[in-house]
């Protein structure tokens, strides 16, 4: 098992990556909590799955436990979602020292998250990640909360786990599609810090898509780290945590302007890298070289590269306006300059972003 930090003062925490770890859940909430009582959020997929395993380690250290159980999917990520659970967290009898826990992907995460961020003015919260997009990115960093109707995540907070558990055995029992959806977020951590990351997945990258222990453990903690590093200079996104942003903002506008309902996450943070790639390279920051290597790796890993031409550019546009990182009404975008190396870009001209939405 790999221990990672995220160095946040008196609100640090580790994230432990390693295969059949799930059991040890227990153990580690013992070292790091110190109520009684945990609310599990899962949705029924993953409990059939995991919740028993997570839920007996709980118990046998001496933890109540409850579960709530929501909807799977993005389009439930929403207020409506959270109402629910403050009544199952009532009913549960949750106190001010109890924790929730979320067991599941990205969507439980932020859901528990944000409850476990607003319920009695904040209560304890741990992740236990089971998807590949949850356990590189969402889980860790500290960022919950839900969708509205114009925009993605417009409603929510910062707020950090007590620790982070990542056991990459459970990735086994995932679709393809959401293995593969995961992988956009890993080939991000390539573009935005490391270039000897992104040479090790494109030299690693079967191994990756079999699934394999070793293979997948390195990429996750890797990953992670880089995102620990990140967020730990810059928690609430004054500065430099804006680059974990790379492909999202073209991402985000692709899921809103689909309604959620045609593309998981990592799909639309493929086509939102590549499309990065190509506006950097039209405003001269990047070379040829490197938008084909980012382009490859994205369909190595069978991820979609192009935004399909039924999604007219001007719908895209608008999405990208009313996005929450929009600054008196300026684009930004996160362009690399070199595979490792991003900048921030904003106001970048919308009939340039036009431009390439139509040739892309």
């Amino acid at each position: 098992m790999r221990e990672v930090s995220v160095s946040l003062g008196s609100r640090s925490y580790p994230i432990y990556v390693g295969p059949g770890i799930l059991r040890e859940v227990g153990d580690l909430a013992r070292r790091h909590l110190s109520g009684e009582r945990v609310l599990v959020v899962t949705n029924p997929t993953v409990a059939s799955l995991y919740a028993a395993a997570v839920e007996e380690s709980l118990a046998a250290v001496g933890f109540v436990v409850r579960r709530a159980e929501i909807p799977d999917g993005e389009e439930y990520k929403t207020l409506a979602t959270v109402a629910a659970l403050y009544d199952a967290a009532l009913g549960a009898e949750l106190e001010r020292g109890d924790t929730v826990l979320a067991l599941g992907g990205g969507v439980v995460g932020d859901i528990a998250g944000f409850l476990a961020a607003t319920y009695m003015r904040g209560v304890a919260f741990v992740q236990v990640p089971t998807t590949l997009l949850a356990q590189v990115d969402s889980s860790v960093g500290g960022k919950v909360g839900v969708n509205h109707p114009w925009g993605k995540n417009l409603i929510g907070a910062f707020y950090q786990p007590r620790f982070v558990l990542a056991d990459v055995r459970t990735l086994a029992t995932l679709p393809l599609r959401e293995v593969r959806a995961g992988l956009a977020e890993v080939i991000k951590y390539g573009v935005i810090h490391d270039a000897a990351f992104f040479a090790w997945l494109e030299a690693n990258f079967e191994a990756l898509l079999k699934l394999s222990d070793a293979a997948v453990e390195q990429a996750v903690a890797t990953s992670c780290a880089i995102k620990a590093a990140v967020v730990s200079a810059d928690e609430t996104e004054k500065g430099l945590r804006a680059i974990l942003n790379f492909g999202h903002t073209l991402g985000h506008a692709l899921e809103a302007a689909t309604r959620y309902e045609r593309f998981v996450h990592g799909e639309a943070v493929a086509i939102g890298m590549v499309f990065a790639a190509r506006l950097a390279r039209r405003l001269g920051y990047f070379e040829p070289a490197g938008v084909e290597r980012i382009a490859a790796l994205v369909r190595r890993a069978g991820l979609p590269d192009a935004i399909p031409p039924d999604i007219a550019p001007e719908a895209l546009l608008d999405a990208m306006r009313r996005d929450k990182k929009v600054a008196a009404g300026q684009l930004t975008f996160i362009l690399p300059e070199a595979i490792g190396k991003v900048r921030i870009v904003r106001g970048v001209p919308a009939d340039i972003v036009r431009s390439v939405l139509v040739e892309y």
